[in-house]
């Protein structure tokens, strides 16, 4: 491995756009290894003083940084579209190891390390020369062929880098490249003497990096090859091939997003300017110069509590989640938890209500029977009763309080044939009425409930529909599915369910406002003291800036289903889903004014904390 310190001489190539200022030559900067590369700088980047994402693009072998040269035109028209932000674009050279280094520290003795040269020097002079974002959300590595295997490995070697990777015709062959391959020929998977050491390229090729990837720091690819890839001797590793079964390694690994496009053409820039275009205007929408919103608050896991369960906030300030997997637990924020459940059956929570006495209600199941507990301010469980044929599958998903008294609405289904079950609970656990309806061919199931002084409106698989206190119904709607309900501050009834479908409805059942929000699922809805509400759901849409693939998404809409600001959050994993891609997320409105959420993160976590509201 040869190291030597020498100094840039990098050439600024500017977009040609109208006021665009003439090429330039740019400060020097120290690194491993000498580097040259052109910079495409965008319209107005000489008169402003705004940070930009930046955009490194890999050659193949055998060509130079002049090769990326030719999308300029397409890059200034997606920005001039806004399709893609405004961008700084880097195209380093690539000289070493007869232009066939494939991007990585090779251990050949003529070899360069030309990985950390340009992952760690040619980035920070980068950022130290441009007016950058520096982090990973601001970056994208991109290549073709060979520049294809750079892009790739240094996504997944380097997230701390980048978070976005567009991956041309990639040349990683798997397991082995084929004995005509460039791979075995220059050294760049060298050992000493020896051009091509097959333990060296197993360790650098992306195979070997895809049990390292860090949920946390997730990655988004776009995978493109041409339909007229080269046939060779062996079809396994003709690139369209290898770029498939890359494709289908990477989308099945927590914390990547994946996309895989076949091209018309072959091992050409007719399929990587076409690949260029398209995978930045998909990669485009998520550069950033803000990195994402995590997770508020803090995680809450243990073998016993894999499951978000519910959320209460009290008059006084002080939050009671509810949690559950196998067994059910009730936490005071900052102060007690009580634990209670059935031996050898699991016990899972699906909400929790405030009392005015500072107690909580929480329901949900243990074993095939509904389970309903009262837990006091201090954490005694006062009582805990199951309800249910024992011979049926009978399930709480989601209860309100009563408003002026201190029981409880419920909701779920009952019976194999899952019928939806609404019933009023009293404060001492003791059934005051219950109603079943739902049809006997289909699987019903009643998801949230909320009420008012003279309704209760629950909904569920069927749509909404109102009953009185006494329990007699009144109408039905449907709405598609629903998830969740509340009263806003005109005393209607707002529902949210699937694709983020939000909807209004007046006492009398008609339809005030719908908005139709965009992809995703809502989970929750709470009344804002404005009279507008808080959608909570969760969507692998580009709402603000993406945390992984799922992200929890809280959207605000005025009195009249307006949309009038909207936070996205998460981590690399999955958020405010399980791995079904059910909802598992809750929320509350605290008297501080500020949004309480909770619900899961990845497989196991439970989060929780405060969101302000814009």
């Amino acid at each position: 491995m040869r190291w030597f310190a020498a100094t840039v001489v990098a050439l600024a190539l500017v977009a040609v756009l109208p006021g665009a200022a003439p090429a330039k030559r740019v400060q020097e900067g120290t690194l491993h290894a000498t580097q040259t590369y052109n910079v495409y700088l965008p319209h107005g980047y000489e008169r402003g003083d705004q940070r930009y994402p930046v955009l490194y693009l890999l050659h193949g072998r055998g060509d130079t940084m002049q090769a990326w040269t030719q999308v300029k035109s397409d890059l200034d028209a997606l920005i001039a579209k806004g399709t893609v932000p405004a961008v700084i674009a880097v195209m380093p050279d690539a000289p070493w190891s007869e232009r066939g280094n494939y991007y990585v520290d090779s251990q050949h003795v003529d070899g360069f390390a030309v990985e950390t040269a340009l992952t760690r020097d040619l980035v920070a002079h980068v950022d130290a020369t441009y007016r950058t974002a520096a982090h990973r959300q601001a970056r994208l590595i991109g290549g073709y062929s060979m520049g294809g295997f750079g892009a790739i490995r240094y996504a997944l070697a380097h997230p701390d880098l980048f978070a976005h990777a567009l991956v041309l015709s990639p040349a990683v062959y798997t397991p082995q490249p084929p004995a005509d391959s460039s791979a075995r020929g220059f050294g760049a998977f060298g050992n000493g003497d020896v051009l091509f050491d097959e333990a060296v390229y197993a360790r650098l090729n992306y195979p070997a990096l895809l049990s390292q990837v860090d949920d946390d720091l997730p990655v988004r690819l776009f995978i493109a090859v041409g339909d007229d890839e080269w046939a060779g001797p062996e079809p396994q590793h003709d690139l369209d091939f290898e770029a498939a079964k890359l494709y289908n390694a990477v989308r099945r690994v927590p914390g990547i997003a994946a996309q895989f496009r076949v091209l018309d053409g072959g091992h050409d820039w007719s399929v990587w300017r076409a690949g260029f275009a398209e995978g930045l205007s998909h990669l485009g929408r998520t550069l950033s110069i803000t990195p994402p919103m995590g997770l508020p608050g803090a995680l809450y896991g243990s073998p016993t509590a894999n499951r978000a369960g519910g959320v209460a906030a009290h008059p006084d300030g002080s939050v009671t989640l509810a949690l559950g997997g196998q067994d059910a637990v009730v936490k005071r924020v900052g102060g007690w938890t009580v634990t209670f459940g059935a031996d050898g059956v699991a016990d899972r929570l699906y909400g929790v209500v405030a009392l005015p006495d500072g107690g909580v209600v929480t329901g949900g199941y243990s074993g095939r029977d509904m389970l309903l507990a009262r837990v006091s301010a201090t954490g005694e469980v006062l009582w805990r009763k199951t309800f249910g044929d024992p011979a049926q599958p009978d399930r709480i998903y989601g209860l309100t309080a009563v408003p002026g008294g201190d029981g409880v609405y419920v909701t779920g289904y009952t019976g194999s044939e899952k019928q939806v079950v609404l019933a009023r609970v009293a404060g001492s656990g003791e059934i005051v009425w219950q109603t079943t309806f739902g049809e006997a061919t289909s699987e019903d199931k009643g998801f949230a409930v909320a009420a008012t002084a003279s309704e209760v409106y629950v909904v569920g698989t069927f749509g909404i529909a109102a009953y009185a206190p006494d329990g007699a119904r009144r109408w039905a709607a449907p709405g598609g599915m629903l998830a969740g309900v509340a009263i806003d501050g005109s005393g209607r009834a707002v529902a949210t369910g699937a694709d983020l479908t939000t909807i209004a409805y007046d006492a009398s059942g008609k339809e005030v406002w719908r908005a139709a929000l965009g992809r995703g699922t809502g989970a929750d809805v709470v009344a804002l003291p404005d009279g507008g509400v808080a959608v909570a759901g969760f969507s692998d849409a580009v709402w603000t800036v993406p945390a992984g693939a799922h992200d929890v998404v809280v959207i605000r809409l005025d009195r009249r289903g307006r949309q009038t600001s909207v936070l996205q959050f998460g981590t690399g994993r999955a958020d405010g889903a399980d791995a079904f891609s059910e909802e598992n997320l809750y929320a509350a409105y605290s008297s501080i004014g500020r949004l309480l959420v909770t619900g899961l993160s990845g497989d196991g976590d439970v989060f929780f904390g405060e969101v302000g509201l814009p």
